[in-house]
């Protein structure tokens, strides 16, 4: 039995880049934020784009995986209410005790409430709404902000143990997959890049992101497939193997689907398109921007995990204590960047100075709070999503017995490796 490394340094990667994100929010141009800095620079908005399309579904796909590979046989229904507590319970504490502090920098950021934490905090744990407050949850009251990743993964979770507790019994009665792998590689790179092209087509405009669960139908329509596209292909070797052997391929497709897209973008930005022939205008450039946004998706999803297959699927100096650190990372780096940029800006320290001193302090502020607060606190530690006992192991994330405990990205032992670098055969995924 061998751990998921591939997939351990997958997730790690992907919330080391949600950092960077984040902060990089508070300096681009022309994009909302709780909070932004007076420096701002537009050129940001081109890595942004590239990083924005896969990087919340991969930590999807990761989550649905990480179900499928620990999922036990039987006790499916007990599994079911620990996973649900495991994530619960860290959202409800991140929305009173973390993520209130952010809504306290926007709240007076906006002018609408006069500085005074403590009194903020009173107001806020009633969990009344605001009226005429234009800080984010102001309408409900409550806000959980970036934590809202946890909120879906709740109701994912328990809609993919339902259906694979249904689908169990009649398994043997359902059509099998095609028997060449190349027709499994044509529908594996056609059928999601269409449905992901007709969410944006179709869904997207009437349904923008709100990230508030009840009314999110465009996020579910990407987010939902993505989870449980992972949880049944978990535990599937051959799709596995394919994504080894197609991972040059779907690299090259995740380029061109990047290029269209910030193509098309970028010739929108140029002056004087008035001036271009009528047929050149008429052409479906908004309907191909976002279809090469569907092909940049999704290929990037196939791409990642084929090559962490081939780079990453070993371990490394570090990797135990990182993924016990990743989820309380997650829960607390929005809060202290907001936080640390609340008391930097006042001081006008310049465009550069000031975010560098932004992403030093995140970091050292997430790993010094981890480090000697919610590592070392017994009742701390179930609130950051980490087992109460730390009984020399690392995180939830290593109790694997019984199909017990992963967080929403750990990973589960599998019997078979993936295929070696040197094995490259010409059946794509």
């Amino acid at each position: 039995m061998t751990r998921r490394h591939d997939l351990d340094t997958l997730r790690i990667g992907a919330f080391g880049l949600l950092i960077l994100y984040h902060v990089a929010m508070a300096y681009v141009a022309g994009w909302d934020f709780h909070l932004k800095s007076i420096h701002t620079a537009e050129w940001l908005q081109w890595p942004m784009i590239a990083l924005n399309r896969w990087r919340m579904p991969l930590l999807f796909a990761i989550s649905g995986i990480a179900l499928g590979l620990c999922l036990p046989a039987q006790g499916r229904w007990r599994f079911a209410l620990r996973r649900g507590a495991q994530l619960l319970l860290p959202l409800l504490f991140g929305i009173v005790a973390v993520v209130s502090l952010q809504a306290y920098c926007e709240a007076v950021d906006k002018g609408d409430v006069t500085p005074g934490l403590g009194a903020f905090l009173w107001r806020y744990w009633q969990f009344r709404p605001w009226p005429g407050a234009s800080f984010t949850g102001a309408a409900y009251g409550f806000t959980w902000n970036h934590l809202w990743y946890l909120a879906y993964l709740i109701p994912y979770t328990l809609l993919a143990i339902v259906l694979a507790s249904v689908v169990r019994p009649l398994h043997h009665r359902l059509p099998g997959l095609p028997a060449g792998d190349r027709w499994v590689a044509t529908l594996g790179l056609l059928l999601p890049v269409l449905w992901l092209a007709w969410a944006l087509l179709v869904i997207l405009p009437a349904h923008p992101p709100t990230h508030a669960l009840v009314d999110d139908l465009y996020v579910h329509a990407e987010s939902l497939p993505l989870f449980l596209g992972g949880f049944l292909a978990a535990r599937w070797q051959r799709g596995w193997d394919l994504l080894v052997r197609g991972r040059r391929l779907t690299l090259v497709l995740a380029v061109v689907g990047l290029t269209v897209e910030l193509g098309i973008r970028a010739l929108g930005r140029m002056p004087d398109l008035g001036d271009l022939p009528q047929w050149v205008l008429a052409l479906p450039w908004a309907q191909t921007e976002r279809v090469g946004r569907a092909l940049y998706t999704w290929c990037s999803l196939l791409a990642l995990f084929g090559w962490a297959q081939v780079l990453l699927a070993r371990p490394w100096p570090g990797l135990g204590y990182c993924r016990e650190a990743v989820f309380s990372w997650y829960i607390l780096h929005q809060t202290v960047l907001i936080v640390l940029l609340y008391w930097l800006r006042p001081l006008q320290l310049g465009a550069w100075l000031e975010p560098a001193l932004v992403i030093v302090g995140t970091v050292a502020g997430c790993l010094l709070i981890h480090e000697l607060l919610v590592r070392r606190v017994r009742w701390l530690r179930p609130l950051f999503g980490l087992r109460a006992d730390r009984n020399g192991a690392v995180s939830i994330t290593q109790d694997h017995s019984a199909g017990r405990g992963a967080w929403p990205g750990a990973t589960a032992p599998r019997t078979r490796r993936p295929a070696p670098s040197r094995h490259d055969p010409s059946a794509a995924s």
